[in-house]
């Protein structure tokens, strides 16, 4: 009968319960050669029978079809029917189906046909899935036998006592107890614990002597996370029971593509969902819901951290994607994927769920030539009026602005999610280019959108200080500015100037050669019409008194 197992560069390995009662002498005493690979296959039959075995009432180690509602916010709640018999009074039930970053005190377990009564006597959560560290750090003070190789390459036996195992940091509790726990935890590791120490043959290294061959697994291993239950119900029954709960490692965003032709900005929409699922947990044929807006949820004060996941993009080939809707939930609101879909772990999966045409825009060209020193950012009003260099630097680059409006008449009109936006433009080969990117907050339909995508090539602004007195006896500054703008177009271009009044807050403008819109309580905007390959001036002047 096989009773043990190793880790090392195979994932298990198994010998025989007569090979382990005598091995004594020399480090290469009694060796024998073994074939780890007639192993492996019992091995991993060994795990099935222990993965199978942590099951105390039946059907509880996979459940079935899950629905998930997943938010742009790093979550996801976790709903799933699990096949249960249960008798009447207390049962144990182990059930490991879950994912790798569940919160266990989120955990909802219900009857959902109301028949009986459930009652949760206890719930234990283990996330520290068996590895060669933790078996090491099971066994310590015990002999094992490790596998080697001798002169000839051939495997041997050697047995080694196991003083220490070597620290493993508990990656959990350093992340929910805060930064000194977890530097403590990190300097016990770093001071020296983090090595094993075997005894072999009376004489003590600081390495292993080669790969680990353990006993069995105990009954209370686990192989990956698990919940345990201790479950008490009135009626004994075998039916569904429903579970629920958040878990980490999911996300999802919203992509746009936006494409305009080669002259003109009559748009091509394109909206992307991307979900993406590193939570050690796939789900097959599931039904998934995306909750887009700024729901609140509570984040420990700790230093996350976050793995890198490969990423998969799984698209059915020759397939359209499946249809998403949309609709108000709460204060907000709801995409759903009309069909079912599998969403492995580590994967990145992506569904388109807008398409529009023809949807009108406008180009924007903003000027805002103010330029303040880094050594003066963030001053308040009362340093700023006193300073007399402030503002005086000119930025000379023109914004490119796109716009449009998220309306039905222009062929959107739904809630839009937060995500970022690509802007693309057909070139007279018929090739689109790149040619910009932003991104936009939750939009409610009929708001106007409004995205930066680059500064303009052939537009240039100019902004220069003309005037500046300043009167402290009677409390008021004068100050006046002359800005040129540059157009090296062959086609005549609207500028939108923008200037701050940031000096104090009661002002006017006492001069103006163009006529201004007051935006707030500190910005005024002017629009300046500047000529094909010719240039425009605007100048003006504010009082500031307190």
């Amino acid at each position: 009968m096989w009773r043990k197992m190793a880790l090392g560069l195979v994932p298990f390995q198994l010998t025989s319960a007569s090979s382990g009662s005598s091995r004594r002498g020399s480090s290469f005493a009694g060796l024998r050669w073994q074939n780890p690979a007639r192993k492996i296959g019992t091995a991993l039959a060994v795990l099935g029978l222990a993965l199978a075995g942590t099951v105390r009432v039946k059907g509880t180690e996979s459940a079935g079809q899950a629905s998930l509602t997943v938010y742009n916010q790093m979550f996801a709640v976790v709903r799933q029917m699990i096949p249960m018999e249960l008798k009447a009074g207390a049962n144990h039930v182990t059930f490991t189906d879950i994912t790798a970053h569940m919160e266990p005190d989120s955990v909802i377990l219900r009857d959902p046909s109301g028949t009986r009564r459930l009652t949760v006597l206890e719930q234990n959560y283990r996330n520290d899935p068996v590895s060669q560290e933790l078996l090491l750090s099971l066994n310590e003070g015990k002999t094992i036998d490790f596998v080697t190789k001798d002169k000839d390459g051939k495997d041997v036996v050697v047995q080694g006592k196991i003083v220490r195992s070597g620290y493993v940091p508990h990656y959990n509790a350093m992340n929910q107890y805060g930064p000194q726990y977890a530097m403590q935890q990190y300097g016990y590791a770093q001071g020296g614990n983090g090595q094993p120490i075997i005894e072999v043959n009376g004489k003590l290294q600081f390495s292993l002597p080669g790969m680990p061959v353990f006993p069995s697994l105990a009954d209370d291993t686990i192989l990956k996370p698990t919940l345990d239950w201790l479950i008490e119900t009135d009626k004994s029954a075998s039916a569904p029971v429903e579970l629920s709960y958040v878990t980490g490692g999911m996300r999802w965003q919203a992509d746009y593509n936006i494409v305009a032709p080669e002259t003109g900005d009559v748009l091509d929409v394109v909206g992307w969902v991307t979900l993406d699922n590193q939570s050690g947990k796939s789900f097959p044929n599931a039904r998934i819901k995306l909750m887009a807006g700024d729901v609140s949820k509570l984040q420990q004060n700790m230093n996350r951290r976050y793995g890198v996941g490969g990423g998969a993009l799984e698209m059915e080939a020759n397939a359209p994607g499946p249809p998403v809707t949309e609709r108000k939930f709460d204060e907000y609101h709801l995409y759903t994927l009309e069909r079912p879909t599998t969403l492995l772990d580590r994967e990145t999966k992506q569904v388109e769920f807008i398409h529009a045409s023809g949807v009108e825009s406008h180009r924007v060209y903003v000027y805002d030539g103010v330029k303040v020193d880094q050594n003066m950012a963030g001053w308040n009003m009362e340093s700023i009026r006193g300073n007399a260099n402030y503002g005086t630097q000119s930025n000379p680059k023109v914004w490119v602005m796109q716009e449009f409006k998220n309306s039905a008449a222009n062929h959107l009109g739904i809630p839009l999610p937060k995500g970022r936006v690509r802007f693309y433009r057909r070139d007279k080969d018929g090739q689109i280019e790149f040619t910009g990117e932003n991104v936009i907050d939750h939009t409610p339909k009929d708001e106007m959108l409004r995205f930066y995508t680059g500064n303009a090539f052939d537009l240039v602004g100019e902004r220069r200080r003309t005037y500046y007195k300043l009167d402290s006896a009677d409390n008021w500054i004068d100050e006046a500015f002359e800005i040129k703008l540059r157009n090296h177009t062959n086609a005549p271009v609207e500028i939108r100037v923008v200037e701050h009044l940031y000096r104090w807050s009661g002002w006017e403008i006492s001069q103006k050669s163009a006529p201004f819109e007051k935006l707030d309580s500190q910005t005024i905007e002017f629009h300046i019409s500047v000529p094909a390959d010719g240039e425009s001036k605007l100048t003006y002047m504010v009082h500031y008194s307190w």
